[in-house]
């Protein structure tokens, strides 16, 4: 799949934050929350952070780049506590510097809140002005901010965090994940529609983790308990575990894009493991567009369980086509256009002998603004291949998300712009084209319809979009950039 550069910048479809949070006393907190944060490092490469608390003060730090980047020994073991929580980010909302890098970190009268937000809210830019309006000052631009000054807000008034929290559920829309900290708690709530997961788990029978993915419980050893539910705060402390089940909604909406590219293969999300569900997708694939070839191939990394299963259930000998520099950053992370087409080549490599005089069935999980899907099939071109067909595993990508993935306007996206499949083949330069259907996408995930979001395809938005959003939802974001200019914190 491919920021919003300046403010809340824009370039093929970036993907969600990496949130993580663990309480367990006598643990080494923070190079578990470090560990955990490397397993999600594919959910956000822009920065990374953790925040401890040792029961009475915060400790923390972040940094620009990797999870690697921006810890060392020496700063993972000036973080002591028992509790932290850490991010690994992308910008939607909010440019990619320094002082949006989280978690945020903020004092109320009865001591410290740090938050990590996964998603996006709709209505931030209506909440920042009404706080605004009171006199509240913003140091940085994303929508994260606005909560933790919510929160910060509620927390004086109420003098507790979890009800505070619990009061700014009830105004905030759009999608959210969050990992909270106090000085005594570890907190895990999601909003109620469920749009970004979260899940929990436990690490030597008494620590409970938080993680945005399961594969950042199995890293560091945790067991999965369960998911997060839509609308749930879960409060991890002393007592043990709590669970208040603060909102509900008339349904849930799970992103489909967590199954078909966004989480790693080997995450577990309401029960269905991503690997089989997008291998299922490959299955309905190549029983729906099956067409005659001589080697089925996938784009590296995310293509690769689709193309299995379109192997499998079309008969097709499976190969490998393009050998992937893992010591790249996935292209659509990079802000500049002209960087991200550049970086096909440099990311990818084609197996000249594997390719020549072939034709192939080139798999991959989507097509949004189709300039990446453009070089990749003039590589394969290059390498010799006779003939280069096409297969998504998903519908055509026609609308832009507002819940946390990064596809900004609709004139952006090819599948908006051309009407016809057809269309999109020439501008793409492949010899055929074939989209899973939405039918097929369903069948082959295995998770029924009334479960997901699938505005990215219909149109159909489950949380209602402000229409000054929806119309302009970039300039809307740099007017708010303009307004308050980010301050890099150190």
């Amino acid at each position: 799949m491919e920021d919003h550069s300046h403010c809340f910048a824009r370039p093929e479809a970036r993907e969600a934050c990496g949130v993580f949070g663990i309480y367990g006393p006598g643990e080494d907190v923070s190079r578990l929350t470090y560990f955990g944060l490397f397993a999600l490092q594919h959910r956000g490469q822009e920065s990374a952070g953790i925040v401890v608390s040792d029961g009475k003060k915060f400790a923390w730090h972040r940094e620009m780049g990797l999870v690697y980047q921006a810890f060392d020994e020496s700063t993972l073991s000036r973080l002591q506590g028992d509790l932290a929580i850490g991010h690994t980010r992308y910008s939607t909302t909010g440019s990619s510097t320094l002082a949006n890098a989280q978690p945020l970190v903020a004092e109320w009268k009865g001591g410290s809140i740090a938050l990590a937000h996964n998603g996006n809210l709709v209505n931030a830019l209506h909440l920042r002005a009404e706080l605004e309006a009171k006199g509240e000052h913003f140091e940085a631009t994303s929508d994260s901010e606005v909560m933790l000054r919510m929160v910060v807000r509620a927390a004086n008034r109420t003098g507790d965090v979890p009800a505070a929290l619990e009061e700014c559920m009830k105004r905030w829309r759009g999608a959210y994940s969050l990992t909270v900290l106090t000085e005594k708690a570890a907190i895990a709530l999601r909003d109620p529609y469920g749009v970004r997961p979260l899940c929990i788990g436990r690490l030597n029978g008494k620590a409970i983790c938080f993680a945005s993915e399961s594969c950042a419980l199995a890293v560091i050893g945790a067991d999965f308990v369960r998911d997060v539910k839509p609308g749930e705060m879960v409060i991890a402390g002393a007592d043990g575990l709590e669970s208040r089940q603060v909102e509900t909604s008339p349904r849930h909406a799970l992103c489909v894009f967590e199954y078909i590219y966004m989480a790693r293969p080997d995450s577990v999300i309401e029960g269905r493991l991503c690997y089989e569900a997008r291998r299922g997708l490959g299955h309905q694939l190549a029983q729906d567009s099956p067409t005659a070839a001589d080697v089925v191939i996938p784009v590296p990394a995310t293509g690769w369980p689709a193309a299995i299963g379109y192997a499998e259930r079309s008969g097709l000998p499976f190969g490998e086509g393009l050998i992937r520099n893992w010591y790249v950053p996935r292209t659509f992370i990079q802000p500049d256009q002209r960087l991200r087409e550049l970086g096909v080549r440099v990311k990818l490599s084609p197996l000249r002998e594997a390719l020549k005089g072939k034709r192939v069935v080139m798999v991959d999980d989507s097509i949004v603004r189709g300039t990446t899907k453009r070089g990749v099939i003039r590589l394969i071109r290059e390498a010799g291949a006779r003939e280069v067909h096409v297969r998504i595993s998903a519908p055509p990508y026609r609308w832009p998300c507002y819940y946390g993935v990064d596809t900004s306007n609709r004139s952006e996206l090819i599948a908006a712009r051309y009407s016809k499949v057809e269309d999109i083949r020439r501008e793409i330069g492949a010899d055929s084209l074939a989209y899973q259907s939405l039918e097929g996408l369903l069948e082959g995930i295995g998770v029924p319809r009334r479960k997901l979001c699938l505005a990215c395809f219909t149109g159909r938005y489950p949380i209602p979009i402000p229409r000054d959003v929806k119309l302009s939802k970039l300039d809307l974001e740099e007017r708010a950039c303009r307004r308050t200019p980010a301050r890099t914190r150190k």
